[in-house]
C-alpha cells in the first residue's frame, strides 16, 4: 500500500516554531543546572522556599519561560509537521539540550537507581523498599517512595541494575538511565511510519505530536521515565500484529513484545486485547480470534514467564502496584471528585471518605469501558468483512481502504483505552499524558481536544520536581470536578442531538 508523504513547504511558521522551541528547551535544561531535580536539592519544600533559594527566581523563570516557548511552538504545529523528517529532527534539536541537563520535574530516576541497585545487591526490590535495602542513594529519593516495593515488572528492575553495574556511581546511573529511556522513545520513532502507513495518514503528524511534546522532552528524556521504554516496546508489539496479522512467528513476536512492555509498566496491558485483533487474519470469526489470538497470547505470556523467572522475582512485582495509589492529587478526576464530596461532607459535620470509594467505582468503570471499546472494535471489523465498501468508503480502491479501516479500527480503540486509563486512574502524573499520545494522532481527527491538556499538563511540576498538585488541592480538586461535569454535561447533550 502507498502512501502519500504528505510533505509540505517549510514556511516561516514552522522554521519559528523550530527555533523558538529550541530557545526553550535551552531555557529549561538551564533551569536544571540552576534548581532541577539534583541529587542534594533539599526535599519536601513549597514554591516559595524554592523561590528564595539563591538560583530560585533565575531557576523558576527560566523554567516558565522555557515552558511557554516550548508548548507554544509544538502547539503551533498540532496539526503536523511540514513533513515527517522535518519533525524528527526538530524534536532531536529539542531534546539536546535536555539530554544534557539535570533529571528534570521529578525525582522517579532516583528511584529506579536505587531500586536497580536493590537488586544488583542481592536483595528483593518487591520485598523491601529502598531504605531497608541499605542503598546509598536513599536521601536522593522522595520520601514518600523509601519505604514501598518497586511497582515495576522484572525486565525494568533488570534494566535498572544494568545501569547500576555500568553507571558505577549514582551520575552514571542516571546517565545509564536515561540512554536506556532515550532507546525507547527511538523505538518509539523508528515504528511510527509503519503505524501511519497502516492507517493510510502521512506519519508527519503523529511524530511531531508524539516526539516533539513537551511531556516528552521535558519527563521522558531529561526525567528518564520508564514510561519511554514500555511506549516503544507497545508501539513495536502493534506494528508486528499489524503488519503480520495471522503469521504465527510475528504474532508470537508481537505478543513477545507486549509481554516486555507490561514487564516495564503494567499499564501496556490495556493495549493487549487491541493487539490481538490486530493480529487476526480476516474474516473475523471466533475461531479466527481464538487461532491468531491464541499465537498472540503464548508470545505474551512467555514473555512474562521468561522474564520473571530469569529474574528471579517471579511475579512479586504484581504486589507492588497496590501501592501506586498512595499519592492523592487532584489531577486525577476520580480523586478530584472524592475530595470534593469530603469538602462538601465536612460542611455538614460527616467525613464520608469517598477518596477510596471514588477510586474503586472509577476503576470498575474502566474495567467496563475496556469491554466496551474491545466490544465495538470486534464489531466494526465484522461489519468490514459483512459490507467493506459501505463501512470503509468509495475513495480509495476497495481492498487498500477496507485495510486502512481496519487498522485505524483497532488503534483507534487502544487509544482510547488509554484515554481510559489515563482518566480513570487513581493517580494520574504529567508524563501518564504520553501514553496515547502518539496513537490519537494517528487516529484521532481532531487535535485540540487531546493536546490541550497534555500542554497544561506541562505546567504541573517545578524543575526539582515539586508538584504543584500538592499544593492546590482543594480549589484543584473544585475546577478538576466542575471540569469533569461540563465535559459529560456536553457529551450527554451531543449524544441527545
Amino acid at each position: 500500500m502507498t502512501v502519500p508523504s504528505g510533505a509540505r513547504p517549510v514556511g516561516r511558521a514552522a522554521r519559528s516554531a523550530r527555533y523558538v522551541g529550541l530557545v526553550g528547551s535551552v531555557l529549561l535544561a538551564a533551569a536544571g543546572y540552576l534548581g532541577g531535580a539534583l541529587p542534594d536539592a533539599p526535599l519536601g519544600v513549597t514554591p516559595a522556599s524554592i523561590w528564595r533559594a539563591t538560583d530560585g527566581p533565575a531557576a523558576l523563570t527560566c523554567w516558565l519561560v522555557g515552558t511557554v516557548l516550548l508548548v507554544g511552538a509544538w502547539w503551533s504545529l498540532r496539526d503536523g509537521a511540514p513533513s515527517t523528517r522535518w519533525a524528527y529532527v526538530t524534536a532531536g534539536l529539542w531534546a539536546l539540550p535536555l539530554v544534557v541537563a539535570p533529571p528534570l520535574g521529578s525525582r522517579d530516576v532516583y528511584s529506579y537507581a536505587c531500586q536497580g541497585w536493590t537488586y544488583a545487591h542481592g536483595v528483593d526490590p518487591y520485598a523491601v523498599g529502598v531504605a531497608a535495602a541499605g542503598c546509598p542513594w536513599v536521601d536522593t529519593v522522595a520520601p514518600i517512595w523509601r519505604d514501598t516495593a518497586a511497582p515495576y515488572g522484572p525486565v525494568f528492575v533488570l534494566l535498572a541494575a544494568l545501569a547500576v553495574g555500568l553507571g558505577g556511581g549514582l551520575t552514571g546511573t542516571i546517565v545509564a538511565l536515561r540512554v536506556i529511556a532515550v532507546a525507547g522513545l527511538l523505538l518509539a520513532a523508528y515504528c511510527l511510519p509503519g503505524l501511519a502507513r497502516a492507517v493510510g495518514l502521512p506519519a508527519r503528524r503523529a511524530a511531531w505530536l508524539a516526539l516533539a511534546a513537551p511531556l516528552v522532552g521535558v519527563h521522558l528524556v531529561a526525567g528518564a521515565h520508564n514510561d519511554a521504554v514500555m511506549l516503544g516496546l507497545l508501539l513495536g508489539g502493534l506494528l508486528v500484529a499489524i503488519r503480520r496479522p495471522g503469521r504465527p512467528a510475528a504474532l508470537l513476536l508481537a505478543g513477545a513484545l507486549l509481554g516486555l512492555a507490561v514487564t516495564v509498566k503494567a499499564t501496556a496491558v490495556v493495549v493487549v486485547p487491541f493487539a490481538v485483533l490486530a493480529g487476526v487474519r480476516h474474516p473475523y470469526t471466533v475461531r479466527a480470534l481464538w487461532r491468531d489470538g491464541g499465537w498472540l497470547a503464548a508470545g505474551l505470556l512467555g514473555a512474562l514467564l521468561v522474564t520473571s523467572a530469569a529474574s528471579g522475582l517471579g511475579f512479586g512485582w504484581v504486589g507492588g502496584l497496590t501501592h501506586s495509589g498512595d499519592s492523592e492529587q487532584w489531577t486525577s478526576p476520580p480523586t478530584a471528585v472524592g475530595f470534593v464530596v469530603d469538602y462538601a461532607g465536612a460542611l455538614v459535620g460527616r467525613d464520608p471518605q469517598a477518596v477510596p470509594v471514588l477510586r474503586a467505582v472509577a476503576l470498575l468503570l474502566l474495567a467496563g469501558m475496556l469491554v466496551v471499546l474491545w466490544w465495538r472494535a470486534w464489531r466494526t471489523l465484522r461489519r468490514l468483512d459483512a459490507d467493506p465498501v459501505a463501512i470503509s468508503g468509495r475513495a480509495l480502491v476497495a481492498p487498500v481502504r477496507v485495510e486502512v479501516a481496519r487498522s485505524r479500527a483497532v488503534l483507534r480503540g487502544a487509544a482510547l483505552a488509554l484515554v481510559a486509563t489515563v482518566v480513570l486512574s487513581p493517580v494520574f502524573h504529567p508524563w501518564y499524558a504520553t501514553w496515547p499520545l502518539a496513537l490519537l494522532a494517528l487516529t484521532a481527527g481532531r487535535t485540540t481536544w487531546f493536546v490541550l491538556p497534555a500542554s497544561a499538563a506541562a505546567f504541573l511540576t517545578l524543575p526539582d520536581g515539586t508538584n504543584l498538585a500538592r499544593f492546590t488541592k482543594a480549589p484543584g480538586a473544585v475546577a478538576m470536578t466542575a471540569l469533569l461535569l461540563t465535559v459529560l454535561l456536553r457529551a450527554a447533550r451531543r449524544q441527545r442531538r
